[in-house]
């Protein structure tokens, strides 16, 4: 039995200082887990790099080479293959330097490549954007991004663990923003994984920067007991150990007091002080196999009493990430509580590195990546990437992801009547528990046994149970209400889906009507655009086998009929582009720039930059009013149209669309000019009950605002959905409108309508 102190951090950069000093520990480190392999493209990359950063500093001062340097060494100490290390060393250089993805390909392989242009695109993505639409497909390209190869985000938290250690070199907005960003989203992505070593220091240094009070005083109160902790920790390590060895059980103890967020959170979640936290101090126990782990728990309970309800079983029931350990919670003999984690040497390096650790590319003994190792798929990211395809909803998308990324949500684990362990969301009920095994079987449930006795659906699980379910070929399916009743974004999606998929026919139909009944509003023939062609773009571009999904889509309310008509009107004019004359273009815009008209009348109402004499005009699909954030889109042949910058068309452009865009700004604002009016639109959602539509009236009407049209739909569920379009003189006004109507009884929610 050996005992040992806490075992190494992944180094920290202010110990390195000279470039030539990172790249001594960086071939250092690599050589440790792989003494024989070549080391020259490793040379190489660094070379390259130098010269490319050349003359660049960071916000510290210093070279800018240290940071990419940083980064492959944290990925050496990860233990990852040379490839993943070479990509981390040039994984700046695409968007910081001259050189391009070619130029790296050139002078590496295809591999590396792609790799630096993953990572290169990552960096470009804003995941803390505010508009939910821009979020949304910023972490679907990110999972897309980590589909095709996951070492793309392994190098991507590196990065970002390597940019927080520096933060305080940034301005206090940059370092707030960087640290929700990372808590958010890199830490619990980096618990996915399983990467403990990366997601704890995370975690830690994202408190410093968002909760600096409560990070200091955490750190004075644990700071102010620093000799006295220790010194609990060394005798519960000494004992420990001394009574292991006397089992007759090789094994290495270390121990430790707790990383601050983790103590945080639970000081939060259990409503409690720092003296108040039962695992505050944590020993850990590594043995050789797991019969030797349980008889290491039996020694521990003889020599501690320990406390009831705090024993977890991870090795039976492994967690999501396949972490797995015995944790126990003892009373020491001075009467203070502590943790024991106790693990297999091959357990505590899935821990601390997670999917790091038995990687497919890892280099066998000869240094040649071996044939016999398949890429390592993890079930969760296969479910998003699932959820992408079902989800065209991109609030639903975005919230069904953190949820299931909440690094605070704990699991409960039950057992199948067959004795297969399930892993659910705490709060979890059967519902959660029948998706968990099928979606026929969520579908066809009537009922639940637990334990071999009838409970309500709405039954809490606990750790434990064993649950059976009762199904029925009669049964109707789910019930909307499960989807209150739900933990698990599973089980809420297969759900969503059976209603998708039952009411499809009846979706067809009122996804045609509603899209009768855009074209009607906005003066299009339907049958004009309706092309294949133009339809296979639209298909294409939402991802849906026929143009049947596309009306179900809309008429469940997935996409939006304005997204649908406003891709086969940009179709159409592309097509037709080259046939309008100078002549068609000023009588098209004169017809459609009707609105505009008012506003020419006092300073033109819209300044293009860069742009005289030019047809403007306002598109329909988002309505824009002064006020609104703007941004103008060169059409083809039809002027300039002006959308609001949070419009769902400006947001779901391809590149080629996105080039086109222009800046644009109002050249007064509302109070200027109070004559001008702007045709918007607002869609209501409400409680449908008698009187509901008079009282919106009424509101439109004490305003003195002209009401121009109002569509009504009602569900089976009496939730009403109301479009309402009406002429304002800007957001001032419109904001107003907003504010008077949420005082209507029965209003849920109001919202600007997008296509």
């Amino acid at each position: 039995m050996k005992t040992k102190e806490t075992p190494k951090e992944i180094s920290k950069p202010e110990d390195f200082t000279a470039p030539c000093e990172l790249y001594d520990k960086l071939i250092e480190s690599v050589r440790r887990y792989h003494p024989s392999t070549d080391i020259s493209a490793i040379e190489k990359a660094y070379r390259i790099a130098d010269m490319a950063h050349e003359g660049q500093k960071r916000k510290s001062g210093e070279p800018y080479i240290i940071h990419p340097l940083c980064v492959g060494i944290i990925l050496a100490e990860l233990e990852l293959d040379k490839e993943t290390i070479i990509a981390g060393i040039l994984h700046d250089v695409v968007e910081d330097t001259v050189m391009t993805t070619e130029d790296i390909e050139n002078e590496f392989n295809g591999e590396i490549a792609l790799l630096v242009d993953g990572v290169t695109k990552l960096t470009q993505l804003n995941l803390t954007n505010d508009k939910i639409e821009i979020q949304a497909e910023n972490l679907r390209k990110m999972f897309l991004a980590m589909a095709k190869d996951i070492r793309v985000i392994l190098i991507k938290l590196a990065d970002r663990l390597h940019n927080l250690r520096t933060l305080q070199y940034q301005s206090p907005e940059k370092q707030k923003e960087k640290a929700r960003e990372t808590m958010d989203i890199y830490a619990p992505l980096a618990h996915r994984l399983g990467i403990s070593k990366i997601k704890i220091e995370l975690d830690d240094l994202s408190m410093q920067y968002l909760m600096p009070e409560v990070y200091h005083d955490l750190s004075h109160q644990i700071k102010s007991k620093k000799e006295e902790r220790e010194a609990f920790i060394k005798n519960i390590v000494d004992e420990v150990g001394t009574n292991i060895e006397q089992a007759g059980i090789k094994a290495e103890v270390d121990g430790r007091v707790k990383h601050f967020f983790s103590i945080y959170k639970k000081m939060v979640n259990q409503d409690k002080t720092l003296d108040q936290i039962y695992d505050l101090f944590a020993v850990r126990i590594k043995v050789d196999t797991v019969k030797d782990c349980y008889a290491a728990l039996g020694v521990i309970h003889e020599m501690y009493k320990p406390i009831p309800g705090r024993f977890k079983d991870y090795i039976a029931m492994p967690k999501e990430n396949r972490y797995q350990s015995l944790h126990t919670t003892l009373i020491g003999s001075n009467g203070t509580p502590f943790e024991i984690q106790i693990r297999t040497y091959e357990m505590h390096k899935i821990a601390e590195y997670g999917i790091a650790a038995h990687w497919k590319y890892k280099e066998n003994a000869s240094g040649n990546h071996s044939k016999d190792q398949e890429e390592e798929k993890l079930a969760w990211l296969r479910q998003i990437l699932e959820w992408q395809r079902d989800m065209s909803d991109n609030k639903e998308f975005v919230s069904m992801l953190k949820t299931d990324l909440d690094l605070f949500a704990e699991q409960v684990y039950c057992f199948t009547p067959s004795g297969d362990v399930k892993s659910l969301p705490n709060g979890s009920n059967p519902i959660d528990f029948a998706y968990s095994i099928h979606s026929a079987v969520g579908n066809k449930m009537i009922g639940a046994r637990v334990n071999g006795r009838q409970v309500p659906i709405d039954y809490q699980i606990k750790n434990g149970d064993r649950i059976e379910i009762i199904t029925s070929q009669n049964s109707k399916g789910p019930s909307r209400d499960w989807l209150n009743l739900v933990k698990s974004t599973q089980a809420k999606n297969k759900i969503n889906q059976w209603f998708r998929q039952e009411f499809k026919e009846d979706n067809i139909i009122r996804g045609k009507e509603l899209l009768a009944s855009y074209c009607k509003s906005k003066g299009l023939n339907y049958s004009d655009y309706a092309k294949p062609e133009y339809m296979q773009k639209v298909m294409n571009k939402y991802g849906f086998k026929d143009w049947d999904s596309v009306f179900a889509a809309v008429g469940h309310g997935g996409l939006k009929e304005g997204q649908v008509m406003n891709k086969l009107l940009e179709e159409y004019e592309k097509e037709n582009a080259k046939k309008i004359t100078d002549a068609d273009v000023l009588q098209n815009t004169q017809a459609e720039t009707e609105g505009v008209k008012k506003i020419n009348k006092s300073k033109g109402g819209i300044v293009v930059k860069g742009v005289d004499d030019v047809a403007v005009r306002f598109s329909k699909c988002c309505s824009p009013v002064p006020g609104d954030e703007i941004v103008g889109f060169v059409t083809r042949g039809r002027g300039i149209s002006i959308h609001r910058t949070d419009c769902i068309n400006v947001l779901c452009m391809g590149e080629d669309d996105r080039s086109r865009l222009i800046d644009a700004e109002w050249q007064y604002q509302e109070k200027e000019n109070a004559g001008a009016l702007f045709t918007t639109e607002i869609t209501l959602y409400a409680n449908n009950r008698v009187g509901v539509l008079v009282d919106i009236s009424k509101t439109f009407t004490e305003m003195k605002i002209d009401v121009t049209s109002m569509n009504v739909r009602t569900n089976k569920q009496g939730k009403a959905t109301i479009s309402v379009s009406f002429d304002t003189r800007g957001t001032e006004q419109l904001n107003h409108i907003i504010a008077k109507l949420r005082n209507i009884e029965s209003i849920i929610d109001i919202e600007r309508t997008q296509g």
